[in-house]
């Protein structure tokens, strides 16, 4: 991996999506054991996997992995903690706000 080049990979996947009462989530996983690191970018190609309510969905697709360079991976993890503190800023009042 070199500091200023990305690579590409593109790896076999499973999309399971779940749109029940119980749960609402959608989910990707490599078939071929691929590992996404800080920075890295996932594109799942194909049509969109939709679950009609009360059912989950799986569907087999072709990923394309975009690998971070160097520079992008040692930035993701010094500022990956900031940006998941950005999610935790909310609060509770009583008051309704319009």
């Amino acid at each position: 991996m070199g500091l200023f080049t990305r690579e590409r990979e593109t790896a076999p996947c499973t999309v399971e999506v779940s749109h029940c009462f119980e749960s609402l989530y959608a989910h990707v996983r490599f078939d071929n054991g691929a590992v996404v690191h800080p920075g890295d970018a996932v594109q799942v190609e194909g049509p969109p996997v939709m679950a009609p309510y009360g059912e989950v969905v799986r569907a087999t697709r072709v990923a394309t992995i975009t690998r971070a360079n160097a520079l992008e991976r040692l930035w993701t993890r010094m500022t990956g903690d900031f940006e998941v503190m950005e999610l935790c800023e909310f609060s509770f009042s009583e008051e309704a706000t319009l």
